[in-house]
């Protein structure tokens, strides 16, 4: 199902129930990517960042623990 096709459903049910319509597929993407823009330069990301480790619980490195 492609996005104007949820659009319509949910627009169908939002009628049956007496509720608003959705905006349609696309409406705030502009202003979302402008956002998450100005999120990035106020906070840029940094090469400090923990380096994130891979092992299991455990320790055991097989998803058997064998």
């Amino acid at each position: 199902m492609d996005a104007m096709q949820q659009h319509m459903l949910d627009t169908y049910r939002a009628a049956c129930l007496g509720e608003p319509a959705p905006p349609p597929p696309g409406r705030h993407d502009r202003r979302t990517l402008r956002d998450l823009y100005h999120h990035w330069l106020t906070h840029p990301p940094t090469e400090n960042r923990p380096a994130r480790h891979h092992s299991s619980p455990s320790g055991h490195s097989s998803p058997s623990g064998a």
